[in-house]
């Protein structure tokens, strides 16, 4: 069971699975299952440049991203340093020809207004690899929930999400100070929603005023983590099945990319997981992060279990947006 066994241990015995041919099939529906099944998500111990581009070539065999791709990633608030690295990425996007995108912020910070935005982007190094666009910088369009929502019926997006054809989510997997984890879901939720979007997704559909954060805080927990749930089905019901989902396991910070000053990591880098279910995909890094040493893994695991992060995964499974039983296939051992 996942969450009784050490991470080398969960990731080796997935490749027992299938002897010489170096694949696994460790399922879970959770860190307590083992019951092969569900979707697929792939993992490489590989955390380069090289890495990511085969994971991805991997996962598509063959296929590619149509039209316009957009790359929803964190691009780190400025004083942060665990963002996703310009370096490792930089293959990937230029082999997809596509443009980097982000919208504003509802907190106040740099990140809160375009200009300042955008120069916090180019300070990161990320307009130096790829085109870079602030999705709401000329506002935002509404996109409806999927059937079921409790919470919200519109996600308001940045008005140039409309722009884009096709999305990679290549999100940085780590704590949260206010969802638990940061991982596919809250990327392509919060991340592609307008600064107003946000506080409406933050407040459970209250508000959409930036002014008052404070109104984001006192939002009771599930109701926010449900329309954040809600808001992301709205991006994958628009994009179906032109959208691809990455994740990095490395800088494993208990706090978000948002954060100015992040806690220093006290687990190990893990590795690039890739699949097509975004639910399915972060309750891989989920049991990667229970399955990991019980000393160094306990301050993620216990934000994680103080914010009811899991709660995100039951509510999008709920929904149809994809599900908790997955088949983890080790590419590189």
């Amino acid at each position: 069971m996942a969450d009784k066994i050490g991470r080398r241990e969960f990731i080796e015995k997935s490749s027992l699975a299938l002897g010489a041919a170096a694949l696994s099939n460790l399922a879970g529906t959770g860190p307590a299952s083992a019951a092969a099944g569900g979707a697929e998500v792939l993992f490489t111990e590989d955390l380069s440049a090289a890495g990511l581009m085969s994971i991805y070539r991997t996962l598509m065999q063959g296929r590619s991203l149509p039209g316009k791709v957009a790359v929803k990633l964190h691009s780190g608030e400025p004083g942060g340093h665990y963002y996703p690295s310009p370096t490792i990425i930089k293959d990937l996007v230029q082999a997809l020809d596509a443009t980097i995108v982000e919208c504003n912020t509802a907190y106040r910070g740099l990140r809160f207004q375009t200009a300042t935005h955008r120069k916090a982007i180019e300070d990161h190094g990320f307009a130096d690899i790829a085109p870079v666009d602030i999705m709401d910088e000329d506002g935002e369009i509404s996109l409806p929930c999927p059937a079921g929502s409790v919470r919200i019926s519109e996600n308001f997006v940045g008005s140039h999400f409309a722009n884009y054809d096709s999305l990679l989510v290549l999100s940085h997997f780590k704590g949260h100070e206010m969802g638990g984890f940061g991982g596919a879901i809250k990327n392509m939720s919060i991340g592609i929603a307008s600064g107003e979007g946000k506080m409406w997704i933050h407040t459970a559909g209250k508000i959409k005023d930036r002014t008052n954060f404070g109104m984001a805080m006192a939002t009771k927990q599930d109701l926010f983590l449900e329309a954040m749930v809600e808001a992301a089905g709205s991006i994958t019901e628009r994009m179906g099945e032109k959208i691809t989902y990455v994740s990095l396991m490395n800088n494993l910070s208990i706090d978000c990319d948002c954060n100015a000053h992040p806690k220093k990591p006290e687990l190990e880098d893990m590795g690039i997981l890739a699949s097509f279910d975004p639910v399915a995909l972060d309750r891989a890094c989920v049991d990667l992060i229970y399955a990991a040493d019980e000393k160094k893994s306990a301050s993620l695991r216990r934000r994680i279990e103080q914010k009811h992060g899991t709660h995100t995964l039951d509510h999008a499974e709920a929904l149809g947006i994809g599900s908790q039983s997955y088949t983890l296939r080790v590419i590189d051992v």
